[in-house]
């Protein structure tokens, strides 16, 4: 599975940045080729799989964009997640929702028998642990795709992305990637006043997402060990990553494109210091790590999940003229000028749909896929460094084989980390885990 060579250049920067059903389950109307472009204003006939919050804000953002286009199924690990999105979408986009109960998929395969439909655009809004195989499907079947970030929680993943991104090109697919910053016209205005000399050659950048943590869904009788895993999957690393993958990828990416690089190397630390029930887990509750750039440049990196502690989510950058706060949109020069940028900021949750819809209806390049890859490794090669306490390389992240998967995806299958008599899952350890 080892990539060639050239698959793991940092410098391909953007800046710009089952079966299928038979019978009356087949969508009517006339058919497309797979791939091919829709003009004008053809229905575009798009499938949601994965129901969750964000699932559901994506797919009402979808169904917001111009032109003609419609929600027509919907896929999820489990029946009462897509019950509640598809109630909460037909209230919001009444006459853009078409989901009878033979278009609604249950289960581990349900997202092959949504994508064997005949669609023109998937979101993919899963675990993130997911992402790999589920975009690997959709390109393999001709689907344009929008998925959120991050697109893989482990080096095998990435390489798998990175190859059905290559595909999706070759195919004239559009891909959509959630790193909604690049569509956000305050971070757009500030980092291209950066990278044009604002504040002199960069130096140093600093990036943080601290914050008290998130939900916590209790065990239920008669649960197996997968479907506990599965509802609380951010707390387990072959679905979310660690919140330094799932979270922090946001500011690590924002730090990417300011440098128009990916790092080459990482140190750092972390570990669980307040969250630290069986309930949370075997993910830390806080990461520290210093990147380096190939031309020096270091980036701190810090993300938290601490409750009653300072809370940032930002991203700074430091130069021989000045520095940046590049979320608030202000430049602060050496010499006590600054500048802030004061124009509207449309919500680039919806601008990144419409840029993406729009290249589907006018066949315009379009594939977010390898930077979105190329971040994720970032946080992933942080995450490695934590756990390890070791110095890591970009090379030794993307080629490593060490793969986050279960034995099998079936609610009876074994997922990667078990717990121990009293509940307690296995914690990685800086200095003894072994991360490749």
């Amino acid at each position: 599975m080892a990539p060639s060579k050239s698959s793991y250049s940092r410098r391909q920067f953007l800046r710009n940045s089952s079966v299928a059903l038979a019978g009356s389950s087949l969508l009517t109307g006339p058919l497309r080729a797979s791939g091919t472009v829709a003009r004008g204003d053809d229905e575009l006939r798009v499938g949601l799989i994965g129901c969750g919050g964000r699932g559901t804000g994506a797919a009402n953002q979808a169904l917001s964009t111009e032109g003609n286009v419609r929600l027509v199924a919907m896929a999820d690990a489990f029946s009462d997640r897509l019950e509640g999105s598809l109630a909460n979408l037909q209230t919001s986009q009444p006459d853009r929702v078409d989901v009878p109960e033979d278009r609604r998929f249950v289960g581990f395969d349900a997202y092959r028998e949504l994508i064997d439909l005949d669609l023109d655009v998937v979101i993919l809004t899963t675990p993130p642990g997911f992402r790999p195989i589920h975009f690997e499907y959709a390109v393999d079947k001709g689907r344009h795709v929008f998925m959120e970030k991050p697109v893989a929680v482990d080096g095998p993943g990435i390489r798998r992305v990175l190859r059905a991104g290559r595909a999706a090109s070759e195919k004239g697919l559009k891909v959509g990637v959630g790193l909604q910053r690049h569509h956000d016209a305050r971070y757009q205005e500030t980092i291209r006043r950066i990278q044009e000399g604002a504040i002199g050659d960069i130096v140093l950048l600093r990036a943080y997402w601290d914050s008290a943590g998130v939900w916590v869904r209790q065990r239920e009788a008669e649960q197996s060990e997968m479907e506990y895993q599965m509802r609380n999957w951010y707390y387990f690393n072959w679905l979310c990553g660690d919140h330094i993958v799932e979270q922090h990828i946001h500011n690590l990416d924002v730090c990417n494109w300011i440098m128009g690089d990916y790092p080459v190397r990482a140190q750092g630390q972390g570990g669980r210091q307040v969250r630290t029930g069986p309930e949370y887990g075997e993910i830390f509750d806080h990461h520290v790590v210093e990147y380096t750039y190939e031309n020096g440049t270091k980036l701190l990196s810090q993300c938290r999940h601490i409750p009653n502690a300072w809370s940032s989510v930002s991203e700074h950058a430091h130069g021989t003229a000045g520095s940046a706060n590049v979320g608030a949109g202000r430049i602060e020069g050496t010499g006590g000028w600054d500048w802030r940028y004061r124009d509207e900021v449309p919500n680039a949750y919806q601008v990144e749909h419409d840029r993406l819809f729009h290249a589907i209806r006018n066949d315009i390049p379009h594939n977010e896929s390898e930077n979105g890859a190329k971040s994720t490794l970032t946080a992933i090669l942080g995450r490695m460094a934590t756990y390890s306490g070791r110095e890591i390389s970009w090379e030794q992240a993307m080629g490593s084989e060490l793969a986050l998967v279960p034995s099998a995806y079936e609610w009876d299958g074994i997922p990667p980390s078990l717990p121990d008599a009293e509940g307690r899952y296995p914690i990685p350890m800086p200095g003894a885990t072994q991360v490749f």
